[in-house]
């Protein structure tokens, strides 16, 4: 297993709602041993939006077939067993993703017309059959335009944190402290292209290939003995341990970085991160570091049923995927009563930056040869929304990232799996499916975890945020979103 930091980035001026890490932790899962050793680390044209209803859709019921969309062709089933490619998709199931409520999700396609000069916006909360409001179409294409990175801006912020970052890791192999193998890995919202607002999340890997592996402990004594100081009295790897000595390290080498003023933020409790903050003429970066290890091994049993990518992607991808190696973050874990410092959260960042960027269930989705899709514009409205949100009602939503929006959007991508499903002209209809399944989500506290379906994002216990929050979406949706014209 691995050490490895995790850095995101945030511009402070103007202020904005802080980002989301870059996994939501499971509760703690067993591991199997290690087998090894490793390392981790506006348009110019306006078109015409189809007509549609804005009713939320509702999860599919178990062994109930998707209606085919109307724009989309036919697909033959693959034979039995046979894997399928990303050109050749396993046929539709209609399983919900796991965990989720036995309810019908239509598929794009035809709708009822709304009344001239407007479009069907439900007035009640997702699935209480009440009359639709006529309102104006949306205006989401000029909603995007001002959430895209300018350039400058953009290079300007990634120029700081690589020159501060290069330097630390650089400092940090120099120590004698048992992290002299570190590198680095980017993962995170800048990476994957859905950044929204500033340029101001870079989230970066640091691994090392020290050998330690798992909750964790050694299998046998391990060769690189200086991890023996990082051990806890019951013989387990200490998280809290490993993350005080590389504060430790980093608050020394901040001091030795002269052309650029960088300061380490008081030490959180819980949190994962050591929280570095970059200063330049015009902006203040954030960017949190975070130790986590890279695991050479299968993935635990947990994951087993997560990832169902087949329809989307194809078996082939999700084999693949699964051959990846998975990350351990250095992350208390929450039901412990006493922290011990001792346990370490799964994280699938490389995996969820995969599929990003690779996300047409054709391989030309997106590409300079390829048909343009809205999943990626998709994201970046509701991430946005929750954002705003999150600025208005701080305390009610605090509990919510951009992790339940990203989660809520690789299901989506399961249940509308082709690319005809998100046709760029197509925005406005493609975002309210999206918005409805996350809404009955939020009203049934339930979102599984897209590789661990059996941990649920949206406890139960938590049901009032969870249906605080679906109102505050509801009333955004019926009153054609007024808090996207509250200031870019």
């Amino acid at each position: 297993m691995v050490p490895i930091l995790c850095v995101s980035s945030r511009v402070r001026a103007p202020p904005r709602a802080a980002a989301a890490a870059a996994s939501v932790p499971p509760g703690a899962a067993p591991l199997p041993a290690q087998r090894g050793p490793g390392l981790g680390g506006g348009s110019a044209r306006r078109r015409q939006a189809p007509r549609h209803s804005m009713a939320p859709p509702r999860h599919p019921a178990p062994g109930t077939q998707h209606p085919a969309p109307s724009t989309a062709p036919e697909r033959e089933a693959a034979p039995e067993g046979a894997a399928t490619s990303r050109g050749a998709r396993a046929p539709l199931s209609g399983r919900p993703p796991a965990g989720c409520s036995g309810r019908a999700v239509p598929r794009l396609g035809p709708a009822p017309a709304p009344p001239p000069g407007g479009t069907f916006v439900s007035s009640a909360p997702p699935g209480r059959g009440t009359p639709a409001v006529a309102v104006p179409p949306l205006r989401l294409r000029a909603v995007l335009s001002q959430l895209s990175l300018g350039r400058r801006d953009v290079s300007e912020a990634s120029g700081l944190v690589n020159q501060v970052v290069s330097h630390l890791i650089q400092a940090i192999r120099g120590r004698d402290g048992g992290f002299g193998t570190i590198s680095r890995l980017g993962a995170g919202s800048y990476y994957e292209r859905v950044k929204i607002s500033e340029p101001n999340e870079f989230d970066i890997m640091l691994c090392d290939d020290t050998g330690a592996y798992y909750y964790l402990t050694f299998k046998r004594n391990p060769k690189e003995k200086y991890l023996n100081r990082f051990l806890d009295e019951d013989g387990k790897l200490s998280a809290d341990k490993m993350l005080t000595a590389l504060r430790k390290i980093i608050k020394e080498e901040v001091k030795n970085i002269k052309d650029v003023e960088v300061t380490v933020k008081r030490r959180k409790a819980r949190s994962p991160a050591i929280t570095l903050l970059i200063k330049n003429s015009s902006a203040e970066i954030s960017v949190d570091i975070i130790l986590a290890l890279e695991v050479q091994q299968s993935w635990p049993p947990s994951t087993q049923d997560g990832l169902n990518i087949e329809r989307w992607l194809g078996r082939k991808v999700r084999r693949e995927l699964r051959n990846k190696p998975i990350y351990l973050v250095a992350k208390q874990n929450k039901k412990e009563k006493v922290p011990r410092g001792n346990t370490w959260r799964i994280s699938f960042s490389h995996i969820e930056k995969a599929m990003m960027n690779n996300h047409g269930s054709i391989k030309t989705c997106c590409e300079t040869d390829g048909a343009k899709c809205c999943r990626k514009d998709c994201l970046k409205l509701l991430k946005y929304l929750l954002e705003k949100l999150k600025m208005k009602y701080t305390k009610e939503l605090e509990k919510f990232c951009s992790y339940h929006v990203k989660t809520a959007f690789f299901h989506s991508c399961v249940i509308w799996p082709n690319d005809t499903d998100w046709q760029y002209e197509n925005l406005e209809h493609c975002f309210q499916n999206y918005l409805g399944y996350f809404l009955r989500c939020l009203q049934d506290s339930q979102l599984p975890h897209f590789f661990i379906p059996q941990y649920n994002l949206l406890s139960p216990d938590d049901k009032a945020s969870n249906h605080f929050l679906s109102r505050q979406i509801n009333d955004q949706l019926n009153n054609r979103f007024p808090i996207f014209q509250q200031g870019y």
